[in-house]
């Protein structure tokens, strides 16, 4: 088999993806564009120089009408659901609906695929789809918002506890030779039935955005969060070790229990619970999820506002304990 030299194929690889009409871009593990060709920037609106994170390049579109068009009432939930969904899975296709002023209506529509590496760099290839096909676009935009709305929850724009179980079997199945670390927490607001018999239900589902928005922030693209059910969430984070996982979750309780989620009822607060599980050799979701659950039972017989591991009582010295 004839060898070639790898800075001579790089160089081939990158002068033919400049001169392409396929758009190819590359981000690293921290969705940080590191490449992108002339017409990936074209077509999401990007100028030469610009290296955003793909949260930014999202943004930058929004703010200059280019891009991708967001059909959405809240451009910053439609974001951070999009984004909760991003380079979960290895390889995922996207039909997605383009601003361009030189198309008919305004309107480009692309083909997008996503391949991540596990080491979480992921490369995007956008092919102009416009004149394809015309006639099943409808058919193939219904299918897929009915594939979103199953594995969405309405409310919090997370991943639901359908989409959660998914993703966790397919994390597990493919880590089942692999000795890095996956950890689930589950998390529980406190109280939160006194929450909606003093306040009302809308209050309610303002605190269950609120505290959505708290998991949303701060975590890797590789982590997920999703509502698993009621006042129940829940965060898968692979690769993280204690410390890691303890950070995390230090973030979470803190911001929760610093927060003032209603604006109009300054004197709202609330805390949550949290039990955290690592997988083991043979696990499956309801082995690790159900050990998770038993650590969250300890965290609200101890006092609630906490977090506690599984099979260690106090989370190697890193136990929380509620500010007073």
């Amino acid at each position: 088999m004839q060898r070639y030299d790898s800075t001579l194929l790089t160089g081939h690889l990158l002068g033919l993806a400049d001169s392409s009409e396929q758009g190819f871009a590359l981000f690293d593990e921290s969705d940080t564009l590191r490449y992108a060709n002339p017409a990936f920037r074209r077509a999401l609106g990007l100028h030469d120089g610009e290296f955003p994170t793909w949260f930014e390049l999202m943004r930058l579109g929004y703010a200059r009408d280019r891009g991708t068009r967001v059909e959405a009432d809240d451009f910053e939930t439609w974001v951070a659901s999009a984004r909760s969904r991003r380079g979960k899975v290895p390889y995922r296709v996207i039909e997605t609906n383009l601003h361009d002023d030189t198309k008919r209506d305004g309107e480009r529509w692309v083909l997008t695929t996503e391949t991540t590496h596990r080491d979480g760099w992921m490369l995007c290839v956008v092919t102009d789809v416009t004149a394809l096909h015309a006639d099943g676009r409808s058919v193939r935009q219904a299918r897929d918002k009915a594939l979103l709305t199953a594995m969405v929850d309405e409310l919090t724009q997370l991943g639901n506890r359908r989409y959660i179980m998914k993703h966790l079997q397919d994390l597990l199945q493919s880590r089942a030779a692999d000795a890095a670390p996956l950890a689930v927490a589950l998390l529980d607001l406190d109280h939160f039935k006194s929450i909606n018999d003093r306040f009302g239900h809308d209050v309610g589902d303002s605190v269950l955005c609120h505290f959505a928005s708290v998991l949303k922030s701060g975590i890797r693209r590789d982590d997920l969060a999703g509502r698993y059910g009621g006042e129940e969430f829940a965060m898968i984070l692979p690769g993280a070790d204690r410390a890691g996982v303890a950070g995390v979750i230090a973030r979470v309780l803190q911001e929760a229990r610093n927060a003032k989620p209603v604006p109009d009822l300054p004197q709202l607060r609330y805390t949550c619970s949290v039990g955290i599980a690592f997988s083991r050799a043979g696990d499956d979701p309801r082995t690790l999820l159900h050990r998770a659950d038993r650590a969250l039972y300890q965290a609200k017989a101890e006092g609630r506002d906490r977090y506690r591991l599984a099979e260690d009582s106090l989370c190697d010295g890193l136990e929380l304990l509620r500010e007073a």
